[in-house]
């Protein structure tokens, strides 16, 4: 359910709003740290923040709804920017034969791992696709994600990554959640054009994005550099398609290999380079200087026993914004819980607490190119925030597990319950 959203509002206080959020400490996150505000207040009109601070200072807004929260704390809602939450099947009875000793290969020669989602991802219609999406999402959405970024990459075919899209824009309909879409047809080689990579590149190129543009099926473009995926040359040539689509990109990079790809997608101004294990300094460089967001995905690495952490002492020295997201995808990072990410990204990649939550909300945000209207509690961004009966902000990391209680605001109002 996309709304149009105005220019940023001015710094003049309001005299109407249509209701008013206090009671509660104010995480901001602006500039990417907590920001606190005690007894913080948040005024609403048309679904977005009119005025924000210190309830002592708030306007009288006589003529608004008035809610009052017993102590806690209100975070900007969550944002996972990079998901594949659409696909057909999964891969559990996989990952158990992996634990019983199975080999990746032998998996793979029995008609395993990606091209088992492919082929179930062909066979299932939109509507099958829909109602196991759903089945996923909801459990993002009960604790706090208020935007979220889904990838196709699991059709490998025109057809089947339109019909994958076209999924992805039904699910921002049918659920109150911003969802943004990203076409990653060149996400692995399908098997049909096996030892013909080139050619594939072609068919995404010349005959994919046209319609994906045209039917305005994608908010990005995404690709994966990895000798097992896409060459960099390769992959540039699906940026330089996009580009004149005017579609913008982004870039799973680093993930297994230094490919330098995370400097190529900073090259074509990427939202983002993601994964990033293998990253090096001048790769940080290079994103720096194009405001191109690292995006840190501990899921895969806790599933896959990577050992290589990305270079976050890179990103911090270099101030290259890090965002965290779930991965959530049936074969490296089955995760329903972006809350847990949090808790990874701080054990795993040792990330801070505030990083880690500037991760899921502002850096989350600015992955997509939404910093103007998501992930702050600022005047003149949407009102998606979260109140959590919660003594301080290193409590989402710390708790493990669970859905911990929380009111959930979206666009200004309160949103039911999507776990069921």
């Amino acid at each position: 359910m996309p709304v149009a959203l105005s220019p940023r509002l001015s710094s003049e206080p309001p005299t109407h709003c249509d209701s008013v959020w206090r009671g509660a400490a104010l995480v901001t996150m602006k500039d990417g740290h907590y920001n606190l505000i005690e007894n913080g207040a948040i005024a609403v009109t048309g679904g977005k923040i009119v005025w924000t601070g210190s309830a002592a200072d708030c306007p009288a807004f006589s003529d608004a709804k008035q809610h009052e929260f017993d102590g806690g704390i209100i975070t900007p809602g969550f944002v996972d920017c990079h998901t594949h939450l659409v696909f057909g099947g999964d891969r559990s009875a996989e990952f158990e034969q992996r634990l019983n000793g199975v080999s990746y290969a032998e998996i793979a020669a029995a008609g395993g791992g990606i091209i088992s989602t492919v082929n179930a991802t062909r066979d299932a219609t939109e509507d099958e696709l829909l109602a196991q999406a759903l089945f996923r999402l909801k459990p993002l959405l009960a604790e706090g994600v208020t935007c979220v970024e889904i990838k196709s990459g699991y059709g490998l075919s025109v057809e089947s990554e339109l019909k994958m899209l076209r999924v992805i824009r039904r699910l921002g309909v049918i659920l109150p959640v911003e969802v943004k879409s990203t076409c990653l047809a060149a996400h692995a080689l399908p098997p049909e054009f096996k030892g013909r990579a080139d050619d594939y590149i072609d068919l995404i190129c010349d005959t994919l994005l046209p319609v994906v543009a045209s039917e305005n099926l994608a908010d990005a473009v995404d690709a994966f550099c990895e000798h097992l995926a896409f060459l960099p040359d390769q992959v540039e040539r699906v940026f330089k398609a996009a580009a004149a689509l005017g579609l913008p990109v982004k870039l799973h990079a680093e993930q297994l290999s230094s490919l330098h790809g995370s400097a190529l997608a900073a090259r074509h101004h990427a939202l983002s380079a993601d994964h990033l294990e293998y990253a090096t300094e001048d790769d940080a460089k290079a994103m720096a200087a194009s405001g191109t967001v690292a995006v840190l995905l501990p899921g895969a690495y806790y599933l896959l026993r990577e050992t290589q952490c990305p270079p976050v002492a890179h990103f911090r020295q270099h101030n290259v914004p890090m965002a965290l997201a779930s991965d959530a995808n049936p074969g490296t990072s089955p995760a329903l819980s972006l809350r847990l990410m949090l808790n990874m990204g701080c054990t795993l990649f040792r990330l801070t607490p505030e990083e880690a939550l500037a991760g899921i909300t502002c850096h989350g945000a600015r992955a997509l190119g939404l910093q103007e209207t998501h992930g702050t509690l600022e005047t003149g961004k949407v009102a998606d925030f979260i109140h959590w009966p919660l003594s301080r902000p290193a409590e989402l990391v710390y708790w493990l597990g669970g859905q911990l209680p929380c009111t959930i605001v979206y666009r200004g109002e309160i949103r039911g319950e999507f776990c069921s």
